[in-house]
């Protein structure tokens, strides 16, 4: 029995790891790689046809989002998670399916134009809705066989209704082990969502380290201090833009906003509207809402008011935007307003218009509400990029930037550690995945040192022997990207230097109407400018 790391590792997203045992292949995740890309990954070393099942944590894209392309290559298997997680994936995997095939008609028809070869995309909605057909769903508690000798059941996890931690028993030729693998594990207090389950004793652990070099610090009162911010915009006659994933974030916010209207904790704006634009986010929010196989896995204080009718994500002047015209409509709408759009970490969708529109405007505010990987506009915009790149543009950066402390769907260094330490017996070892290149080193350490067990953060292609917890094979690591700190002061230098300019550009074109003796002087002092350091 053994172990193979594929995906997220020694990086935050596009998790994948394979587990070989009794004779099967079982993969765990299938996900998508998300903003930069820092070390190449390893490829699958078998073919998608011997895959004998994949094993799903959560429905996020970045656990999830290539399992069609394993049905477009002869995956058959089935695919197991809990009922909640399958429920989303119907609509993450078909809304993922939709811009693989948008993406292939747009370069297609630049290919013909060049004479280039077809573009053939990763996958289609036909091998979604394939995928979608070998999905199992089961609660949580509950075990299932998938092969003899190994059984699978599921733990919350709580960090996206239905995400669960997954723990294998294995038995082969006389020897017995088990392996937990955690998932995304969730911050606490989050608003819809239980927090995650104690974990069950495992020989072995494999533990994600999205926040595992630092604390979410006190828990605040997330309600009071997004109040603050929708005030604080809305009084300067701003937007309010909120990036949020379209699948659980989204919906934790619109929870929030339903306390802030009840309360009335937003004052002189009443009624202010709230917009949900993105067609992903919309129809996942209706399964919030209406979906009956989704109330087992909301917590007490959202059961409670389903019990006495109150929709936990619902309140008046909320729209939800569905066609483009309707996306459109919001920017040319001058009344002060809160949007919600996808993606989290503004990669792609409509968050990206709605940045173009808002990032300029001083009386704006662009909040982020989770975590922005390495790369993405989102890490850009909190490093206090002066300007981003959008549609071949550059966007000046004049609005506000705010993020909520603590906020996260993750949880942070004391709260993993927490969950650890909750097990009735220590495990053997922990493997650390699922967190940025330094980041699962130090966490790994840091558990070492206060956990008192062995850790180690594998990278792509790393095999372990699962009766002894050894490595057993080392992959070929290929760093793709190298940000340095030098880089990114340097990086950043030059975007308020850019910024600079175009403010000068500002300047110029308000100096019209001045006398030509000014004119001059301010010709001659830019020129002199200029000169000063061409000569360098």
């Amino acid at each position: 029995m053994k172990m193979t790391f594929l995906g997220a590792a020694h990086e935050v997203t596009g998790s994948s790891t394979l587990l070989t045992a009794c004779g099967k292949n079982i993969l765990i995740d299938c996900g998508m790689e998300q903003g930069a890309d820092i070390y190449e990954n390893c490829d699958l070393p078998i073919s998608p046809m011997n895959i004998d099942a994949i094993c799903l944590t959560h429905a996020h894209i970045d656990h999830s989002g290539l399992i069609p392309a394993m049905v477009a290559q002869g995956f058959k298997g089935p695919i197991y998670a809990t009922e909640a997680t399958r429920r989303l994936c119907t609509i993450m995997l078909r809304d993922s399916a939709h811009i693989q095939e948008a993406e292939a008609e747009w370069r297609n028809r630049k290919a013909q134009r060049n004479g280039d070869p077809p573009y053939v995309p990763m996958y289609t909605m036909a091998h979604a809705e394939q995928a979608l057909r070998q999905f199992a769903g089961y609660n949580y508690g509950e075990t299932v066989t998938i092969a003899e000798g190994i059984q699978l059941s599921f733990h919350d996890a709580g960090h996206l209704l239905g995400s669960a931690s997954l723990r294998f028993s294995i038995t082969e030729e006389g020897e017995r082990r088990s392996i937990l693998f955690s998932g995304d594990l969730g911050n606490h207090t989050r608003p819809l969502i239980r927090d995650p389950q104690s974990p069950p004793d495992a020989d072995f652990v494999v533990i994600e380290s999205t926040y595992g070099d630092r604390s979410h610090g006190p828990r605040i009162d997330y309600v009071t201090q997004l109040a603050q911010v929708i005030q604080d915009t809305l009084d300067q006659g701003g937007n309010l833009v909120i990036p949020a994933f379209a699948v659980g974030r989204t919906q934790e916010m619109l929870y929030l906003i339903r306390e802030i209207k009840e309360r009335g904790l937003v004052r002189g704006h009443e009624g202010f509207p709230v917009y949900v634009d993105s067609p992903l986010a919309v129809e996942a929010t209706r399964i919030y809402s209406d979906d009956q196989a989704m109330i087992p896995f909301y917590d007490e204080e959202s059961l409670a008011l389903l019990n006495r009718g109150v929709n936990p994500i619902a309140f008046p002047n909320l729209i939800l935007s569905v066609t483009s015209d309707e996306s459109k409509l919001i920017n040319f709408d001058m009344t002060p307003k809160v949007i919600l759009s996808a993606s989290g970490m503004c990669e792609a969708g409509r968050i990206r218009h709605h940045l173009k529109h808002n990032l300029w405007r001083r009386e704006s505010t662009v909040l982020f509400v989770g975590y922005q990987s390495e790369g993405t506009v989102g890490r850009k915009l909190i490093d206090g990029a002066a300007s981003v790149k959008l549609f071949g543009e550059e966007i000046a950066v004049h609005a506000n930037i705010v993020t909520i402390a603590g906020i996260s769907g993750h949880a942070d260094r004391e709260m993993m550690l927490s969950w650890l330490n909750k097990m009735s017996n220590p495990p053997k070892k922990v493997y650390v995945n699922h967190g940025d290149d330094s980041v699962t080193d130090f966490f790994a350490d840091f558990l070492e040192k206060n956990l008192k067990v062995p850790a180690v953060a594998p990278f792509p292609g790393d095999e372990f022997d699962l009766v002894t917890g050894e490595c057993s094979a080392k992959g070929v690591i290929r760093k793709l990207t190298k940000v340095t700190d030098g880089r990114r002061k340097a990086n950043a230098a030059f975007d308020r230097l850019l910024a600079a300019g175009k403010r000068l550009l500002d300047v110029i074109n308000v100096s019209r109407g001045l006398s030509n003796k000014e004119l001059a002087k301010f010709t001659d002092q830019i020129n002199s400018l200029c000169d000063k350091h061409l000569r360098k």
